[in-house]
């Protein structure tokens, strides 16, 4: 039974580690949010270590200029894990071949830097779906566009059997009022048009791995039952720390704000009901991170 708390206070103690979702939790894809950064940084101060793990196709360096232009405090977190970077390392090793069809917008090329983790990385140029050995996906090039619009592409790459690297499993996120897709809605798409795409970050455990070692090398050295996963995605942040049996605090006034009836808090049996079809059991659920 997933249990409703009014801030992250009340069960902090338990936790050694925290692994906190950005998007929806920290941030709203525009400026932070006060309540959240707030939390943390007094969960820091107690002596808790805060990773951040995040969907984001962007390296590590990206996404905390990124927080510091949102404004959330250097102070509210310790380490970043993303899901850009657990990507690059797999696309640096060969894993979608040398020559890849990149889809994404204009600035996510940061995508393609060298990364200093790989030993004997592949040298990978981007061309076109024609010449590609393999698909490179951080985004839509249109976040507001319909999936769909991608499909005759696809049937092409379907057809010669090339592999879609997935640099970021959520299917939608939602800037500020703005609801957008995300590549997770693309590879998904493309997994159900009979293509195989491959997945490095939340739900699946190569960004986790990712974070446990990002985490120890902050010297922390902490068992998976002193870990709590915060987030607001039912499929992602949730599932994924189901998957790998860490206690979970599901933020229902994100992606899922309108089924939970979620104001300052849930309706309790509008959440019972969702997580109930989303088939996932968070051990705590919050309105907002507080």
């Amino acid at each position: 039974m997933t249990r409703l708390i009014p801030a992250l206070a009340e069960i902090s103690d338990g936790y050694d580690a925290l692994f906190v979702d950005l998007w929806g939790c920290v941030h709203d894809g525009v400026r932070a949010l006060p309540e959240a950064c707030a939390a943390l940084v007094a969960y820091r101060q107690k002596g808790g270590a805060v990773v951040l793990v995040t969907n984001s196709p962007r390296p590590r360096g990206d996404v905390e200029r990124q927080l510091r232009h949102f404004g959330v405090p250097d102070d509210a977190w310790d380490t970043i894990a993303t899901s850009g970077d657990s990507a690059r390392a797999a696309m640096f090793r060969g894993v979608v071949g040398q020559k890849v069809w990149f889809i994404g917008q204009p600035q996510e090329v940061i995508f393609f830097e060298p990364i200093n983790v790989v030993e004997n990385p592949v040298e990978i140029t981007r061309v076109g779906l024609e010449e590609a050995e393999g698909i490179v996906c951080t985004g839509p090039r249109d976040p507001l566009a319909d999936p769909e619009v991608m499909r005759p592409q696809f049937l092409a790459a379907r057809a010669r059997g090339l592999k879609l690297l997935c640099a970021n499993p959520d299917i939608v996120v939602d800037r500020g009022e703005r609801r957008e897709w995300c590549a997770g809605a693309l590879a998904r798409l493309y997994s159900e048009m009979g293509g195989e795409s491959l997945y490095f970050g939340k739900p699946h455990p190569p960004i986790y791995d990712l974070a446990r070692r990002r985490l120890a090398a902050l010297g922390r050295d902490v068992d998976n039952h002193r870990i709590l996963a915060i987030g607001d995605g039912a499929q992602t942040d949730i599932r994924g720390a189901m998957g790998e049996d860490i206690d979970s605090l599901f933020i229902t006034g994100g992606l899922a704000a309108k089924e939970t009836r979620t104001a300052e808090a849930p309706d309790p049996d509008a959440l019972t009901a969702y997580l109930a079809r989303e088939q996932v059991a968070p051990r705590y659920a919050i309105g907002r991170l507080r």
